[in-house]
C-alpha cells in the first residue's frame, strides 16, 4: 500500500480510503466488521463516512453507519489509532437534520458531539463539510446556466464561512477534530476558507472531497491544480460514477440489490444517460483489451491522476472490495492511458 500526506496537515494516508455509506442499507455489522478488517490487514489507514449514511438517505437510516463504525471501535479500543477516521456534517436541506438548516456554530458543536457518540471515540481526524450552505455545481449542476452565480451574496456567504472556521477551530483546540475538510466544494470555496483562516489566524483546511470519474472530471484541470498549490488533498468519490464504470448498468439494466435499484435517489439517476451508457461501454472494451475489469481500468486510471491524495471506494460484498483493492497495485501503460483518452476525448462530460 502506498500513502499520501494529507494536504497541509501531519497525517499519511493510504491511497485507497475505504469508504462506508452502504453500511446500514445495502450492508449490515458483520459486513463492515469483514470489510474493517480486510482493509487493515492491506494497509489501508483511512475510513471515511458521514452523520447523513445510509445512503440512500433517510431519516431512518441516518447515523446509522457511524453507529456501525462505533460498533466496532467499541469492540476494538485499542485499534482505533490504527487508522484516520473521517467523517462530515450535512449541509442544509435534510429537514430531519437539524430541520434541514444551513451550516452553523452551533450546528457544527451539536453535530461533532453526536458523530463522536455514535462513533464512540475521543476524536474525529478530519471533519468535513458535506457540502456548502450555498448551491454549487455538483449534482449534475455543473452545466452553463444551471446555477447562477452572479445572485449567489458572496459577502454573506463569507460571513458564514467565518462563523464555521471559529467554530471548526475551536472544536480542534477542545480535541475533538483533529483537522477539517471540505466537500463538494469549489475553487471559491476553497480559497475563501483559506483566505479566512489566514486573516483570522483560524485553523486550515486540509481536504476536498469531490466525485471524480472517467464519466465525471470536470474538476481537472482547474480546481486539482488549486488542491495542488494550495496544499489541500484531493480525495475523489464515487470514482466507478456509483457504479456505472463496472458496466453493470448497462443498456437499462438493474440488478437486484444494486444502488440504481433503489426507489428513493436523493438525487434522481442523473448518472443514466444514453452518453453514460455509450462510454462505459467503450471503456468496458478498453478494459478488456488490455486484460483488466472495468473496475479497475477506472480506479487505477484515477489513482494515476496527478494531484490526486486517496480515491474513496465501497463495496457490498468482499468480492468487490477485493477487485477495487487490485486496482491500486496496477501501473497503467502509456498505450492503455491512450486507448482511455481516445474514449474520454468522445465523452468528456456525458452525464
Amino acid at each position: 500500500m502506498q500513502y499520501s500526506k494529507l494536504g497541509s496537515s501531519n497525517l499519511s494516508v493510504s491511497r485507497v480510503c475505504l469508504g462506508s455509506m452502504t453500511w446500514g442499507s445495502q450492508n449490515v455489522q458483520t459486513d463492515a466488521d469483514e470489510q474493517i478488517e480486510y482493509a487493515l490487514a492491506q494497509g489501508i489507514n483511512f475510513i471515511d463516512t458521514a452523520e447523513m449514511y445510509a445512503v440512500p438517505p433517510t431519516e431512518k437510516t441516518y447515523g446509522r453507519t457511524e453507529e456501525i463504525i462505533g460498533d466496532w471501535i467499541s469492540r476494538h479500543p485499542e485499534r482505533r489509532g490504527e487508522f484516520i477516521l473521517a467523517t462530515k456534517i450535512a449541509g442544509p436541506g435534510l429537514p430531519y437534520i437539524r430541520s434541514g438548516a444551513p451550516i452553523s456554530a452551533e450546528g457544527i458543536f451539536a453535530a461533532v458531539d453526536a458523530s463522536l457518540a455514535r462513533l464512540q471515540t475521543d476524536y474525529i481526524d478530519l471533519y468535513q463539510l458535506h457540502w456548502p450552505n450555498r448551491t454549487t455545481p455538483h449534482f449534475a449542476k455543473h452545466h452553463p446556466g444551471t446555477v447562477t452565480f452572479s445572485e449567489v451574496n458572496g459577502a454573506e456567504h463569507s460571513s458564514q464561512m467565518l462563523e464555521i472556521l471559529q467554530a471548526l477551530d475551536e472544536c480542534i483546540k477542545a480535541g475533538k477534530i483533529r483537522h477539517y475538510g471540505l466537500s463538494d466544494d469549489t475553487p471559491w470555496g476553497i480559497n475563501e476558507y483559506i483566505n479566512l483562516s489566514e486573516k483570522h489566524d483560524l485553523a486550515r483546511a486540509v481536504s476536498i472531497q469531490n466525485e471524480f470519474s472517467l464519466l465525471h472530471a470536470k474538476d481537472w484541470p482547474y480546481l486539482i491544480e488549486n488542491c495542488i498549490h494550495q496544499d489541500v488533498a484531493y480525495l475523489p468519490w464515487s470514482p466507478l460514477a456509483t457504479g456505472a464504470l463496472t458496466g453493470k448498468y448497462l443498456n437499462g439494466a438493474r440488478p437486484e440489490g444494486a444502488r440504481w435499484s433503489f426507489a428513493t435517489q436523493r438525487h434522481g439517476l442523473f448518472r443514466d444517460t444514453d452518453l453514460v451508457n455509450q462510454a462505459v461501454s467503450e471503456y468496458i472494451n478498453v478494459a478488456q483489451k488490455h486484460q483488466l475489469s472495468p473496475a479497475q481500468l477506472a480506479l487505477a486510471w484515477c489513482n494515476q491522476v496527478d494531484g490526486v491524495t486517496s480515491t474513496i471506494i465501497g463495496a457490498t460484498s468482499m468480492p468487490q472490495l477485493k477487485e477495487n483493492l487490485s486496482a491500486f497495485e496496477l501501473s497503467l501503460s502509456d498505450e492503455v492511458l491512450k486507448d482511455i483518452n481516445s474514449v474520454f476525448r468522445q465523452f468528456p462530460a456525458p452525464f
